[in-house]
């Protein structure tokens, strides 16, 4: 796998979080913690985009009323299973 380093300014208070999440070991390093944290806003996107792919789809083709009332009647099924 190719890396590319990058540089990043980040103000005190923030840099002495980092600091702090690395002092007690959550992340080997800093660097491992701006990885993470950079992968994971990444990961929010990609579902977002997935979220909204699923939102397009059912605005460009709703569900029909039968197809709503068989979800319902799947719901209440379901919840009259539970040993509540």
């Amino acid at each position: 796998m190719t890396t590319e380093q990058i540089a990043v300014r980040l103000p005190e208070s923030l840099l002495s979080e980092l600091d702090e999440l690395v002092d007690s070991g959550a992340y080997r390093s800093r660097a491992a913690a701006v990885r993470a944290g950079i992968e994971t806003i990444a990961e929010l996107k990609r579902r977002q985009l997935v979220d909204q792919s699923i939102v397009d789809g059912y605005e460009r083709c709703p569900p029909t009323e039968a197809e709503d009332q068989a979800a319902w009647n799947s719901l209440k099924a379901s919840i009259l299973e539970e040993p509540w």
